[in-house]
């Protein structure tokens, strides 16, 4: 099984924005700093996942678990409803990138066991 760790920043909100996106399993490791733009800090946790989902589905992996720190992510996605409408086209990208694959899970991990893909966020925003 491939872990994937995600996380979105935002120099602002909104502001400068860039996510991060660790990919362990197949005996190696894959870092992805990846800019964003300008977006809230809760797009850019979206658009992290939907980077996550988008990069493992081009390397045909077949069995992955994604690990967030933000709650509204893992939320919206495990009651496939959000609240705010402007996250509703985010939420409805990531269901229809996540049934792509055999397996996918999400689970929701303190902040402190995201370090390397909130390192990686924020390295995205300098790099803009």
């Amino acid at each position: 099984m491939i872990e994937v760790y995600i996380d979105g920043a935002s120099a602002g909100d909104p502001g400068k924005s860039g996510a991060g996106v660790f990919i362990k399993g197949n005996g190696n490791n894959e870092q992805y700093s990846l800019p964003l733009g300008i977006m809230t800090n809760h797009e850019a946790e979206f658009h992290a996942l939907i980077k996550g989902l988008e990069i493992c589905l081009q390397k045909k992996f077949k069995i992955v678990s994604f690990r967030t720190d933000s709650q509204l992510v893992n939320q919206a996605f495990e009651k496939q409803f959000v609240k705010n409408k402007a996250y509703a086209p985010l939420l409805e990208e990531v269901i229809k990138l996540s049934t792509q694959f055999e397996l996918f899970f999400l689970k929701w991990v303190p902040s402190s066991e995201n370090k390397v893909a909130d390192q990686l966020a924020r390295k995205a925003i300098l790099h803009q």
